[in-house]
């Protein structure tokens, strides 16, 4: 009783989501993917990687992070319906983080801000919700945000009846040039509280630029398919790199040097931004955690040394005592990062990214 109570009006009132009309997403424009012609329009890898790719990796590209449906409407009263693949669930991330929707609204001065989240349901694959209701019925920028940890199937946006949903016409964030990011489960969205505080999505939101996620829980091994996969995809302003919590040293002396000469060999003049592990919280006291942390670091380091004294002239570096700077309330459980966490983390690596795209 005490939580309906905070729930306005409005949003209890004379209004149900089973009362709304639903346009399919599908027909919209999707950011953030690689796969433009996949058999599932919700996925960030194309389907002629899955024959080849490792099993958790294909399945991890299954996953939504980073994917948004750009759309304008001129309803009173907006929502959402989905399918969630796996309804999945983790003890240290919100529902709405895994497998919500988030969505925001493009304010009068150009600026993406949130108008509200949509929740999943917690017993089922199938949610239908009201995110927002009782607004003027006037034309508004929409950018709706998937699940971060799980797959959407499918996807309507729900209206009062008679709006209208179509296609945008503010062409934002720009799309020619897009920003790749690969990483880890961090980069994949863990552990943000909703998918618009990921900080690839913070990022883009502040730039100004659509930004690939290939954030693979786990799974950051630098697999050359994913090597390929950057190397094919036509003029991006910036390819930035951040797979070291996944990956011993010894892996990424290895490993490095070949997945960093495919994508430089097809973009010879992209920026590359290498970043460093982050230092985590549980440094300050785990030992053998700074130890091989700071190993990792130094490797990364020295390879890029290497890289740029081989003559390559479009490499940047991102120490990561940057990451998460000096404040240890940033992350959930010593490693991935809280809503906190990311917008510092987007703050302190946006204008890098941004003097990069200008350069």
């Amino acid at each position: 009783m005490t939580i309906l109570a905070l729930v306005p009006k409005a949003m209890n009132a004379g209004l149900s989501s089973d009362s709304l009309t639903y346009h399919d997403a599908s027909t919209l424009p999707l950011l953030g993917t690689l796969a433009p012609d996949a058999s599932n329009a919700y996925t960030r890898l194309p389907d002629s990687l899955k024959a080849n790719m490792r099993p958790e990796l294909w399945a991890l590209g299954q996953n939504s992070a980073g994917l948004a449906v750009r759309f304008r409407s001129d309803a009173s009263t907006i929502g959402a319906a989905w399918h969630s693949r796996n309804k999945f669930d983790m003890n240290h991330m919100t529902a709405t983080g895994i497998r919500g929707l988030d969505l925001y609204v493009l304010d009068n001065n150009g600026h993406w801000t949130t108008m509200g989240s949509a929740r999943p349901n917690f017993f089922r694959h199938n949610t239908r919700t009201i995110v927002m209701t009782d607004m003027e019925p006037k034309m508004r920028e929409y950018m709706l945000y998937l699940s971060l940890y799980d797959g959407v199937d499918s996807l309507y946006i729900g209206t009062n009846e008679g709006a209208l949903v179509l296609a945008p016409e503010a062409a934002t964030p720009r799309r020619a040039n897009p920003v790749i990011m690969y990483g880890t489960s961090i980069l994949q969205g863990g552990c943000a509280t909703r998918p618009g505080m990921c900080h690839t999505n913070i990022i883009e939101r502040m730039i100004d630029y659509e930004v690939i996620n290939l954030g693979f829980s786990g799974n950051a091994k630098l697999d050359l398919d994913i090597a390929r996969l950057i190397a094919s995809t036509p003029n991006p302003s910036v390819i930035v790199l951040d797979p070291l919590p996944n990956l011993k040293t010894p892996e990424l002396v290895e490993r490095m040097p070949e997945f960093y000469s495919i994508i430089r060999k097809a973009h010879p003049t992209t920026p590359i931004l290498f970043v460093e592990s982050p230092i985590f919280p549980l440094m300050r006291f785990n030992a053998e955690t700074y130890a091989t942390i700071t190993e990792k670091n130094a490797a990364l380091r020295q390879l890029v040394n290497g890289f740029i004294a081989a003559g390559d002239k479009n490499i940047e570096y991102f120490e990561g005592k940057n990451v998460l700077g000096d404040d240890p309330e940033t992350t959930v459980d010593n490693y991935h990062l809280t809503d906190l966490g990311f917008v510092g983390f987007a703050q302190r690596l946006a204008p890098v990214i941004q003097r990069l795209i200008k350069q």
